[in-house]
């Protein structure tokens, strides 16, 4: 696969996210954050987010989204900041240049799809933003827009208030949708020679995902089926989670033979009834169900469970915390790494998706600007003008 360069200005998550999937594949991702503006900390606010790893602006937040990444600092402002821009753009024969800023911001900022396609004209453009160009001062933040999108009314227990989800979905499958899209786009070029313009709406990426429920709206569905239900499946009786007598134990019955299978195990026996026989009939008698379930499992260690639900073939699985995740086989064999300058290895999530040649071990995050030097001289800046244009305040 041919190495490619991506020019993202970037910040918080979704759009490093996407630019971190490409650094996965080896690909040269070279972030661009604002110059210092006297009213704040520089650049990304994410890099000054949670426990300090390395150094101030490189903190345990901002770590995992930026390995593998180069970073420059422009003032996109000044105009001579967007003709550097565009400069690097052609110099460096970038290929794709990614955005997450508010749309208003585009063409003030001279990153605006047109005027990027005038200095390189197969240029791939991908900008994220809450609902897309149409609604321009919008601004994506991934808890606002589980509220927006409905994802909190389905999430939590239906006696209980809307919750969130415990991961930032939104960022993520914005960010998804940028690499899915850009690699298209990229495939299409090769036959086409024509760039492409992408824009990700967060508010729409997300509703693509209620595949579940939205379409239910115009079959006169039932109030219950398209709000929150805990952790029981609104389809499958019974899916939920249960206690046991150390801890809990998730178990998912999607078909009656898993039902049948489920009531042949001695400890279950009593649960079973000629109602409970059918998906429908079980639907019936749901709640009975749950508290006749939750009561066999109650009396039992979570490995005992286990054990009988493996020889069963009954969907199943213990409630991890985050350390167990780590350390389970499939996935800590798959963990991304960088070391820290002492020699110390960082685990990191894995990839989506193994792929060969695949880039698991990355390099640090950047620190702030670190890199601008060495980028403009690629682009042909002589140190006499970048020391101008750092006097300028143009780069940092």
């Amino acid at each position: 696969m041919k190495k490619r360069t991506i020019l993202s200005m970037e910040q918080a998550l979704s759009m490093p996210y996407a630019t971190l999937r490409f650094a996965q594949l080896g690909w040269r991702v070279i972030r661009i954050e604002s110059t210092p503006a006297g009213d704040g900390l520089p650049g990304d606010p994410n890099r000054y987010i949670g426990a300090r790893v390395l150094d101030d602006d490189r903190r345990s937040y901002f770590f995992a989204p930026n390995v593998g990444k180069e970073a420059i600092a422009l003032n996109l402002k000044d105009p001579q900041g967007q003709a550097l821009l565009r400069r690097i753009i052609q110099a460096l024969d970038v290929d794709v240049f990614c955005c997450n800023t508010v749309p208003r911001r585009y063409a003030q900022l001279g990153i605006d799809y047109d005027t990027l396609r005038a200095a390189k004209p197969d240029l791939i453009w991908a900008g994220i933003s809450a609902l897309g160009p149409d609604y321009p001062d919008a601004p994506g933040y991934d808890p606002v827009l589980q509220a927006m999108a409905g994802y909190m009314e389905l999430t939590g227990d239906a006696a209980g208030p809307p919750t969130l989800a415990g991961v930032p979905l939104i960022d993520l499958k914005a960010g998804d949708e940028v690499y899915a899209n850009v690699l298209l786009a990229l495939l299409e070029r090769a036959e086409s020679g024509q760039g492409r313009r992408i824009d990700v709406s967060m508010l729409q990426a997300a509703t693509s995902w209620l595949i579940t429920t939205l379409p239910l709206l115009d079959f006169d569905c039932d109030p219950g089926e398209i709000t929150r239900c805990g952790n029981e499946h609104r389809k499958f009786i019974p899916t939920n989670v249960y206690p046991t007598a150390d801890g809990f134990i998730y178990v998912a019955i999607g078909s009656d033979v898993q039902w049948k299978r489920l009531t042949e195990l001695s400890r279950f026996a009593s649960i079973a009834n000629p109602t409970r026989a059918t998906n429908e009939g079980r639907h019936r008698e749901r709640e009975a169900i749950h508290r006749d379930l939750a009561a066999v499992t109650q009396r039992y260690p979570t490995t005992e469970l286990t054990a009988d639900f493996r020889t069963a073939t009954i969907p199943h699985a213990p409630i991890h915390d985050i350390p167990a995740v780590r350390d389970m086989e499939a996935v800590h064999r798959r963990l991304t790494t960088t070391a820290m300058p002492d020699g110390r290895t960082i685990h990191m999530q894995p990839m989506a998706v193994d792929l060969p040649e695949a880039h698991t071990a990355l390099g640090l995050p950047p620190r702030y600007g670190q890199d601008t030097l060495r980028v403009l001289r690629e682009a042909g800046v002589d140190q006499a003008a970048f020391e101008t244009l750092r006097a300028q305040g143009v780069i940092a």
